[in-house]
């Protein structure tokens, strides 16, 4: 599918554009194409002509390394020692190089949107892309790459679960998983703050404030849905929670970004009453 797209180079069209980039297992390449794929769309030159053929992606483009294992078999860490630290950044870096699929993925399998959706989750797909790039500089800063310690697949499996619907795919990959880094994350600086590692702590802060949009630009486009079909937002949201993700941890919420990043307090209260 790549050769057939790298064949086509004088295409302009932005879902296969994003395919293009999705299909791409090299990580530094997807990163560039990524890029390019927002600095195009902004400049008007790629056309949102729908497709009538979307293909699944059980597997996106991901290159061979790291191995992916049950989510119960990664290591703790220690955040006190640089391997701890080390092996926290390749676990954020795993998980923003899936983030850079799923926002390419939200862009190439949902066609008919209007054009601010677009914009929307090319500026997620692009900002992912900058994430993972200052996370790997982090660790060769360190003597250790990406690749170099076992992850898991939880967040693209949820996307593989979500590709039947654009509400479905707002509501939890965005509002529930995303939205999970902003109640750890401050946490995560916290402890930093102990280690003396500014660089880290710069890194994780960056990450945090662009991640309040990102949630914010999904909770924007699922409560529009929602009101487009007739469905009570917060309901349809805890429903969808109950039917997708059963057994999963949810708590404690950082309630401030979160309210910040588009939930309301009425949300706010029926997730700490659920779930905390």
């Amino acid at each position: 599918m790549v050769k057939c797209l790298l064949m086509n180079g004088e295409n302009t069209n932005l879902f296969k554009h994003a395919l293009y980039c999705l299909l791409f297992s090299d990580p530094k390449r997807k990163v560039d194409l990524t890029l390019s794929l927002q600095k195009e769309w902004l400049e008007n030159k790629l056309t949102s002509d729908a497709s009538t053929d979307i293909q699944p992606l059980p597997v996106p483009g991901r290159p061979d390394t790291p191995e992916l294992v049950d989510p119960k078999k990664v290591p703790r860490r220690n955040f006190a020692s640089l391997n701890g630290r080390l092996s926290l950044v390749h676990a954020i870096a795993h998980i923003e190089f899936n983030a850079i699929n799923l926002a390419l993925d939200a862009i190439y399998r949902f066609q008919r949107m209007p054009e601010q959706y677009y914009t929307d989750w090319c500026r997620i797909a692009a900002e992912e892309a900058q994430h993972f790039t200052m996370l790997v500089e982090y660790l060769e800063g360190h003597g250790a790459a990406y690749g170099d310690y076992p992850a898991h697949n939880g967040l693209w499996e949820m996307a593989v679960k979500t590709d039947s619907d654009v509400l479905i795919r707002m509501a939890l990959v965005p509002r529930v998983l995303e939205a999970r880094g902003l109640d750890v994350t401050p946490g995560m600086i916290e402890k930093l703050k102990k280690t003396g590692d500014e660089q880290l702590i710069a890194i994780l802060q960056k990450i945090f404030n662009d991640e309040i949009g990102h949630v914010k630009i999904g909770s924007f486009w699922y409560k529009i849905l929602c009101e487009e079909r007739g469905l009570e937002s917060e309901e349809t949201f805890l429903e969808l929670i109950e039917e997708y993700m059963q057994g999963a941890k949810f708590g404690p919420f950082d309630t401030e970004s979160r309210l910040e990043a588009g939930f309301s307090q009425e949300e706010m209260q029926s997730l700490l009453d659920r779930f905390n």
